[in-house]
């Protein structure tokens, strides 16, 4: 059985998902709500022989998923078109993706959830969202499948599988994956007399071009107080943001948000703001967008997810530049993190929902369909062969700067440092980390006394966390 889509040969739908589906029909066992991902590591995600009855009953109807997505706009357009595709291509299987909301209110109603038949079958988590995904008892990790099926993952992206890799094992398949990088105003570059194709690269240089840029009391950048900034500045400096090897090796126990990669950055931040150089603009990313559509400032830090939206606001009023992340001169070499969500297998269903699941899992990731996902989004595509799809070659060519992102996201060297801190209480980390931040630009604490308050916090989460999960 072949699946197609638009006419084209995109993968297969293993011929053991047919045997699945007539081995699984009425599996009492399978629909038993179990929280324990022990017990079904040991289950064959292939199935097992069953009866003829089965076969009927299975031939007759498909098996019908539950995706849980968090994408609104345009990104839930194009998952609605991804869904729609895969249901046209073939018979087996029945996918309906339902929105529930932003990342925590997904993450909420999945929680409240457990114990019953309510929730997904699959479902998409931010990556701060893993270590609790992982914690939680709740999935199934992809890996078995890939083991199963011989699936080759070579021809994903190796810095986005690493941050969903723990103790070797891959437990999420990317989804849609973003970094940060610079934007800059190429035409008041030259007016200030700066080389417009050469962004700045240093801490000292973004400082240095910033006063350049300024005029009439006007900062020449802004960068939102938003926590993933913190975190990509550490791992720029390839610098762990919490110990035992950013949590990767064991559980994280502390927070290090006041080591020195963490002081250095904050008050290179305050030091700007406090000249005048830089402007704070507050928490809402949407506000320094806006600012820099309309001119006001020159330089910012965004999402690469964002690069489509930045261009067309600048629209025919300057030519919009992006460069690397900056880090300090004397940074040792780092990297940035994937950003973004990934997808999550339920264990509380059916061996043959959860092979469903997986079937159209590697249909998501095929290079056809992640080409046009990051047409249609900007997000990276996690399938290298995705940029060889010409509706991607043609998408790079309307907009060059993603060349930027893709040069960053493989220049990141393999680290613990680049692969993404992992702790239980990353979303409440990230508002005391951003609260730090506003405290020192607003002159309420100094960048070192405001971040060891909040490290001190975020310590004393993450050990609470640590004894319930005991």
């Amino acid at each position: 059985m072949t699946i197609r889509r638009a006419g084209q040969v995109v993968g297969p739908v293993m011929l053991g998902l047919m045997l699945l589906l007539s081995a699984c029909g009425n599996n009492a066992e399978s629909n038993t709500n179990s929280n324990n991902q022990a017990a079904n590591e040991g289950k064959n995600a292939a199935g097992t022989a069953g009866s003829a009855e089965g076969t009927v009953s299975a031939a007759a109807a498909p098996v019908k998923l539950t995706w849980w997505h968090s994408m609104s706009g345009a990104g839930e357009k194009a998952i609605n078109q991804i869904v729609s595709d895969f249901n046209a291509s073939q018979s087996a299987i029945r996918v309906e993706a339902v929105y529930q909301g932003k990342y925590d209110e997904s993450l909420n109603k999945l929680k409240a959830s457990i114990g019953s038949d309510s929730g997904p079958d699959l479902i998409q988590v931010y990556e701060i969202g893993s270590k609790f995904m992982i914690d939680s008892g709740l999935i199934t990790p992809v890996q078995q499948f890939i083991d199963a099926d011989g699936y080759d993952v070579s021809d994903l992206e190796p810095n986005i599988l690493r941050y969903y890799t723990i103790d070797d094992k891959l437990n999420a398949m990317p989804f849609n994956t973003s970094n940060p990088i610079l934007y800059y105003n190429k035409d008041a570059f030259k007016a200030a007399g700066l080389d417009p194709e050469k962004p700045p690269r240093t801490f000292e240089e973004f400082a240095e071009a910033a006063a350049k840029l300024g005029k009439d009391g006007k900062a020449g950048a802004s960068i939102a107080i938003y926590g993933w900034f913190m975190e990509q500045l550490f791992a720029n400096q390839n610098a762990e943001y919490v110990n035992n090897g950013n949590g990767r090796e064991a559980a994280a126990t502390e927070s290090l948000l006041a080591s020195e990669a963490g002081v250095k950055t904050l008050e290179w931040w305050k030091k700007m703001v406090d000249e005048g150089v830089a402007a704070n603009l507050g928490r809402d990313t949407d506000d320094t967008d806006s600012a820099f559509a309309a001119g006001q400032i020159a330089m910012t830090l965004n999402s690469t997810a964002s690069l489509r939206n930045m261009v067309e606001a600048a629209g025919d009023k300057f030519e919009v530049g992006t460069g690397f992340l900056p880090k300090p001169g004397d940074a040792k070499d780092g990297g940035v993190i994937v950003g973004g969500a990934s997808l999550y297998i339920m264990n509380n269903k059916p061996e043959e929902q959860q092979q469903a699941a997986w079937e159209f899992i590697k249909y998501v990731a095929s290079p056809e369909v992640q080409a046009n996902w990051s047409v249609n989004t900007g997000y990276f595509p996690i399938n290298k062969a995705a940029y060889d799809e010409q509706v991607l070659k043609d998408n790079m060519a309307k907009y060059p700067q993603f060349q930027t992102a893709v040069d960053q996201l493989h220049a990141s060297g393999a680290s613990a440092a680049t692969s993404g801190a992992v702790m239980g209480v990353f979303p409440e980390a990230r508002q005391i980390v951003e609260g730090a931040i506003e405290a020192a630009l607003n002159g309420q604490q100094t960048p070192e006394a405001a971040l060891k308050d909040a490290a001190a916090q975020i310590t004393d989460k993450i050990g609470q966390y640590n004894a319930t999960v005991k």
